[in-house]
């Protein structure tokens, strides 16, 4: 019998990280399509700290709770799922609502947790697995033999990325703020990471690649990075932004290397995609990313977990950008 009631992170009015508190109210009901899960452990990520601020609002249709993944336990099923059953061990790309005890979410995008993996290595995957598969590979188009530029290698999404790309055998540098950053992204996988405070990227990738860049671009930062990026890539190559970390509005950039070396510049946020896109996405890992993790191929860096109510906490660790991998909150 489930309760009626649930512990969850409540949100009263933007703000720093001292607004969010721990609350009770209402379990959510698991639609049609939808799965319901008692959470054990969410992931933190950066589109929570924005709209903690105010400046990422929810889709109409979401919980307004925060949080965008979760690992537990399926507790009820919503009619036409037939997927999953109560009792199966889940991890899930959630629209919101992960930041609380129970979470319903789309059936179709929850995996089953990996084998050998609890629930807080289960909770790292999700957002940031979505995020770097359809923004690298089936945007990008990144393949076997080609090179790739990812920015903000020690991060969540970055760890995700250097260890993908080198697993599907491309060639990797990345771009770090510090030392000990540098050290965890090349045993990650990465041939160079540079350190963007001592060091020029855009030069450092053009001198490791003879002069010809890169295949792909992975950026997070945005205006401040536009035209490096551009100048960095090779011919036909792609430059997909997921994030504006330096800025959305980029003034006076040279895009003559669009035309001259036939680029395509492309970027996406996973949170307005529609379920069906989501689907695609979650069928793509499932057949191509779940066994490297259960092979060990490929495995989640997390850099902290902590207790639910260290919310608070979670959200300054991410803003100070000191760690390197997932933060994650457990119940």
């Amino acid at each position: 019998m489930l309760p009626n009631q649930m512990r969850h992170i409540d949100l009263p009015s933007f703000g720093g990280p001292d607004m969010m508190t721990m609350a009770t109210g209402p379990l959510p009901v698991a639609r049609a399509g939808e799965i319901l899960v008692k959470v054990e452990a969410s992931g933190v990520n950066r589109p929570d700290v924005q709209q903690r601020k105010g400046a990422y609002p929810p889709p109409k249709d979401a919980s307004s709770i925060l949080g965008l993944e979760i690992a537990g336990e399926v507790v009820a099923v919503g009619d036409g799922v037939s997927e999953f059953g109560i009792g199966d061990k889940v991890c899930a790309l959630a629209n919101g609502g992960a930041y609380a005890e129970y979470c319903a979410v789309p059936a179709g995008q929850a995996l089953p947790w990996p084998k050998g993996y609890d629930a807080v290595k289960a909770a790292a995957l999700c957002e940031t697995f979505f995020t770097v598969w359809a923004n690298l590979f089936q945007m990008a188009g990144l393949t076997e033999g080609e090179s790739v530029l990812i920015h903000g290698g020690s991060s969540g999404i970055g760890t995700t990325a250097i260890q993908l790309a080198k697993a599907f055998g491309a060639t990797v540098y990345t771009t770090v703020g510090s030392e000990e950053k540098r050290a965890a992204c090349e045993k990650l996988g990465a041939k160079r990471a540079i350190n963007y405070k001592t060091e020029d990227f855009a030069e450092v990738v053009k001198v490791e690649t003879n002069g010809a860049g890169v295949d792909a671009v992975l950026d997070m930062i945005g205006a401040d990075y536009l035209e490096k990026n551009l100048s960095v890539l090779a011919k036909d190559g792609c430059l997909s932004i997921i994030a504006f970390l330096g800025g959305n509005i980029a003034e006076k950039v040279n895009l003559t290397p669009i035309m001259v070396k036939r680029l395509t510049v492309t970027g996406s946020t996973m949170r307005p995609r529609t379920a069906e896109e989501k689907r695609a996405i979650r069928d793509d890992l499932q057949s191509q990313v779940w066994p490297l993790l259960e092979a060990g191929t490929v495995a989640p860096v997390i850099h902290s977990v902590l207790p639910f109510d260290q919310v608070g906490e979670a959200h300054r660790l991410m803003e100070t950008s000191s760690h390197i991998g997932k933060i994650i909150l457990k119940f």
